[in-house]
């Protein structure tokens, strides 16, 4: 068992790397399903395709026990990757810059092992391979493609190089926050730069309004409520003589909860309107809700926390990183269907892992592999070697 154990990792660190340099962007990840099915084939795991892209595979589903499924997100991001490792994306402007390429490794050799020790799974185990996390709804197209099925509880996790190596972070509720997108476009009357005083300049008026969007976090929310407003883009095309018509911003926004969601975009749109009267513009305010906060159920978090703690110690529970991270994942789905657990877990282990994900110098530690495969398998009760 430790000899095939050992095989499993050194194929985990190959398999990771394969992936790595092959990402394919959310609804695309053709090329990534049918690695991972070619290998649940080969280790006689029955799956089926999901949501397009997805896979579900079932381990024991004929055992009595509890059903736990076990969540792997598969996509990359569109950043062009600039670490220059030998395993680098080979496809430009496409990189897994979050490390699902890791996350996806993890699960399919958890899939090997528990495939070896199948007949000591006390409850079907199920494996979710999903598409499209970053930003795709995929957990959501997963639910409806009946990913779900018969699950009675469910565990992920998130690589994090802001946490110090082998550190968990999983906390009894929420764990990361919910967030939404917003777009303001601004109209006004264009020009020549010579004539402001007959142009209505919606880049004045835009850059008055990114000032008075930044404030809402600190002079109308309460300091104690985990909240931000963070304006990403201006787009006002134009040359250096012309005052344009248009400017557009757009931003991004993370909550804690439903009241702050909406707190958050009434605040926007009355001051987008505000700012806009006050500069003779006209303001066209879209918001898009996007994922719910993830929110963990108290039993399985405390099942993490133990599995954890008990193939790490005690110190390897991190109860100083401030939660809820205000990144967001669509986790959250599954969380709002049925019981389960999201875990962070860190992955600084020195300069080479302290790039922060969504970075084009990231790269996915590792050394995370074994830790995170022993986790889910003892999750499932499966034997550890």
């Amino acid at each position: 068992m430790t000899q095939y154990w050992q095989q499993l990792m050194n194929e985990a660190q190959q398999l990771r790397r394969q992936l790595h340099s092959e990402p394919e962007l959310g609804w695309q990840e053709t090329d990534t399903a049918a690695r991972i099915r070619d290998r649940l084939t080969r280790l006689d795991i029955p799956w089926r395709a999901c949501a397009a892209t997805g896979t579900v595979a079932t381990l024991r589903a004929d055992a009595q026990g509890w059903h736990t499924a076990l969540r792997g997100d598969i996509d990359a991001l569109p950043i062009h990757e600039r670490t220059e490792l030998t395993w680098q994306s080979n496809r430009a402007g496409c990189m897994h810059a979050c490390g699902h390429d890791g996350h996806t490794a993890t699960l399919l050799t958890t899939a090997a092992w528990l495939k070896r020790n199948e007949a000591h799974l006390k409850g079907p185990v199920t494996l979710i391979f999903q598409p499209a996390e970053e930003g795709g709804h995929g957990a959501r197209e997963m639910i409806n493609d009946g990913a779900l099925e018969g699950v009675e509880r469910i565990y992920g996790w998130h690589n994090w190089p802001a946490i110090e190596f082998g550190k968990l972070v999983c906390p009894d509720g929420i764990v990361m926050c919910g967030n939404g997108t917003f777009e303001v476009a601004l109209t006004g009357v264009g020009g020549h730069a010579s004539q402001p005083e007959l142009c209505r300049d919606p880049v004045l008026a835009a850059s008055a309004l990114v000032q008075a969007l930044q404030q809402i976090v600190s002079r109308r929310l309460a300091p104690q409520q985990a909240t931000v407003v963070s304006v990403t883009s201006i787009d006002a095309p134009s040359a250096p003589t012309v005052i344009p018509e248009k400017a557009v911003i757009g931003g991004s926004i993370r909550v804690s909860d439903q009241s702050a969601r909406e707190r958050v975009n009434a605040l926007i749109e009355d001051i987008a309107q505000q700012v806009a009267a006050a500069y003779g513009v006209e303001a066209s305010v879209t918001i898009t809700p996007r994922y719910h906060p993830t929110i963990n159920h108290p039993s399985a978090a405390q099942s993490v926390r133990e599995a954890w703690g008990e193939l790490y110690g005690s110190d390897s529970l991190d109860h100083s990183t401030a939660v809820p991270i205000m990144a967001s994942e669509d986790f959250s789905y599954y969380l709002r269907e049925i019981p389960g657990a999201f875990a962070l877990i860190g992955a600084d282990d020195g300069e080479a892992h302290r790039h922060p994900c969504h970075s084009p110098y990231y790269d996915f530690n590792d050394r995370l592999l074994e830790p995170v495969t022993r986790l889910y398998s003892q999750l499932v009760q499966a034997p550890l070697p």
